[in-house]
């Protein structure tokens, strides 16, 4: 079953969820990856997010630089926790990203990662589904001594 469902904006953005699919998978924890745009695709999102829990995905992280429009519109549309990701780019090197998805009114949650920050970003799921699931709670120990004794 796929847990993690990981969203990005743009094309030219997924390079930088590399650390993320890599931890996911070395954990052991099911993930896709879904190109949708907030602004470019939005009837795509509100079909992916409103759906997403009946899918069996557990939780969400949304990728999206610049506006960042793209964590907080999936939050408003789904029970899941969503992770944002703000994605640095040039200009304001993701500053705009991060205070984007930062800023989330009341009711609208959203977990905020450093920019480019996709590795904590999987962690921050792992944690969350480690939660329910005995082996991501094993892996995630496992991950947690390695990183001790380095």
């Amino acid at each position: 079953m796929t847990r993690v469902a990981i969203l990005v904006g743009s094309k030219s953005d997924v390079p930088v969820l590399e650390p993320c699919l890599q931890t996911l998978t070395g954990l052991g924890i099911e993930h896709e990856l879904h190109v949708m745009s907030a602004h470019r695709t939005p009837a795509k999102v509100q079909k992916f997010a409103s759906a997403a829990a009946d899918k069996g995905f557990e939780v969400i992280i949304a990728a999206a630089g610049m506006a960042a429009h793209l964590p907080g519109v999936v939050a408003a549309l789904t029970p899941l926790p969503v992770i944002g990701l703000p994605i640095g780019k040039p200009g304001m090197s993701g500053l705009d990203a991060l205070l984007a998805i930062a800023q989330m009114p009341p009711g609208v949650p959203v977990a905020c990662m450093a920019v480019n920050g996709a590795k904590n970003a999987a962690l921050y799921a792992a944690a969350i589904l480690a939660l329910k699931h005995e082996p991501v709670r094993a892996a995630l120990a496992a991950y947690r001594q390695e990183l001790a004794q380095a």
